[in-house]
């Protein structure tokens, strides 16, 4: 799969996100889960930038732009809103209550997350089968999603039908794995 191919990227990360439950919960904490990541690297230093939360956020912002101009620009700005917002809580709160803050956050979110997947979807998520492509994919995922469900925007037209027919393909090949190994 290409990395800046939107129609794949988001027909695989679309394939482990089918059911409206769990895509809903999805909506609700990817993005802050990636806050408070920004927050706690706001603690960890890299070579030539402010620290690690700088560097997270630009590879997200131009892996974004890369997918798709129009959403991608929307995704990038959002990361960078983040990036400012999470340096600003985490300068404020210092790193010893941060780390707390982003501890229960994450933990929350995530189990958010699985019990989104395990009870909802009935699948596992797609970080376990592409850990980097589906940390890379889940906040441009939701906001395509939310950009389509609640305005119509498609990155080019027919965007959303072709992806439809790759996830439905993409679930039925699982599913029928599955019945292999269950027979």
């Amino acid at each position: 799969m290409g990395l800046f191919d939107l129609e794949k990227n988001f027909a695989f990360y679309g394939a482990y996100h089918s059911n409206p439950i769990n895509i809903l919960i999805h909506m609700l904490f990817v993005w802050p889960l990636f806050f408070t990541a920004l927050m706690l690297f706001y603690y960890v230093p890299i070579f030539y930038l402010p620290n690690f939360a700088s560097f997270f956020t630009i590879i997200y912002a131009v892996f974004y732009v890369g997918l798709d101009k129009k959403a991608g620009s929307l995704a990038a700005l959002l990361c960078f809103l983040c990036w400012l917002g999470a340096s600003a809580f985490a300068k404020y709160l210092g790193f010893s209550l941060t780390w707390k803050v982003v501890l229960a956050a994450q933990l929350f979110g995530w189990t958010a997350q699985f019990l989104g997947h395990g009870v909802f979807e009935k699948r596992a998520p797609a970080l376990l089968d592409n850990l980097l492509q589906a940390f890379l994919m889940g906040p441009f995922f939701v906001l395509l999603e939310a950009l389509q469900q609640f305005f119509g925007y498609e990155p080019y037209p027919g965007f959303q039908a072709k992806v439809t027919d790759m996830v439905g393909a993409e679930i039925k090949a699982w599913q029928e794995k599955k019945q292999k190994k269950s027979s």
